[in-house]
């Protein structure tokens, strides 16, 4: 099996970022609560996208790309981010996005504005549509070009979640249970597969906060990513746990969700975000009145960022 280190990466993020209890909902839900800080991966805003795209954007460069494409909607935290990460290695982020979501001069569209970047939007559900567009423009640029898929989910984006798990087992806290946002697969890949190699005693639950067939998702990147590693790891399908919290749908606000943010917000002084974290926050409420979690539990709540669509979406 290769290490982590034997994969080409760019220095991008500030980690380890920090793992802090939450002292006040942990005594509200009868178990201990901690989080990962995920927010605080040091450029843009921060966010979990920023683990990904320091592979993802060093395959870039191997290449020799000037332009770098990705996709999803139009508040889509991951396209801000690969914009920010672009700008900072000198090549030119292209955002070809779905018009789908919060449009105008706010959240991670204003966030892009201000690195004048060029964002395009095609009125398609499909990223079949999106993926031949961005080939079209880039050969007509006569520049070489590479393109990030939706969320940087690949094999090779979820390693940066493997190392995540890594920065998890060495600061030698244990935990029982992992909760993470699930939006496109490529993070909860990540640290379901590095659970496996570095804390094979943990349960890694994936939030669903899309309605898409993670069941399907997941494991295949899982085995991608063991392709890229040479690991000799055994990916089952059921090796990979979801719980659904997507309310109504992708990007629409859920009682459940912003419910969640008010809780961590007046509890903590952290603010969530009604797309993401906001939603998968809710399910581990939700788990915790459950009662899936015992009092001597400790549960890992990965706190993904995603602040910029917090100034876009009305929670109320």
């Amino acid at each position: 099996m290769k290490s982590l280190n034997e994969i080409n990466r760019v220095t991008l993020g500030t980690f380890p970022t920090p793992i802090q209890k939450l002292e006040n909902i942990s005594r509200l839900l009868g178990t201990n609560v901690w989080v990962k800080r995920d927010d605080l991966t040091g450029i843009g805003l921060g966010g979990n996208k920023v683990r990904k795209l320091e592979f993802l954007m060093a395959e870039a460069r191997e290449q020799g790309a000037e332009i770098v494409f990705t996709t999803g909607q139009a508040q889509s935290n991951h396209a801000m981010l690969t914009a920010a990460c672009a700008r900072k290695m000198g090549m030119e982020p292209i955002l070809i996005l779905k018009k789908r979501g919060v449009m105008g001069r706010k959240g991670n569209l204003l966030l892009e504005a201000l690195m004048n970047t060029d964002v395009r939007f095609m009125d398609t559900d499909s990223y079949d549509d999106i993926y031949a567009e961005m080939d079209r423009v880039g050969k007509e640029s006569g520049k070489k070009y590479y393109k990030i898929p939706c969320g940087g989910s690949n094999g090779l984006g979820a390693l940066g979640y493997i190392d995540c798990v890594k920065e998890i087992a060495d600061s030698g806290l244990h935990f029982d249970y992992i909760v993470c946002p699930e939006g496109s697969g490529g993070t909860h890949v990540g640290i379901a597969l590095g659970a496996k190699m570095f804390l094979p005693d943990t349960t890694v639950i994936g939030a669903m906060v899309d309605d898409c067939s993670f069941e399907e998702i997941t494991p295949e990147i899982m085995r991608e990513a063991c392709r890229i590693l040479e690991a000799d790891v055994t990916v089952k399908d059921e090796d990979v746990l979801h719980v659904k919290a997507w309310g109504e749908g992708y990007a629409i606000p859920s009682e459940e969700g912003n419910n969640a943010i008010k809780v961590m917000a007046e509890n903590e002084g952290l603010f969530l975000d009604p797309v993401y974290t906001g939603k998968a926050f809710g399910a581990l409420l939700r788990l915790a009145k459950e009662g899936k979690f015992k009092p001597t539990d400790n549960v890992l709540f990965v706190y993904t960022g995603g602040a910029g669509g917090l100034f876009a979406i009305d929670t109320q």
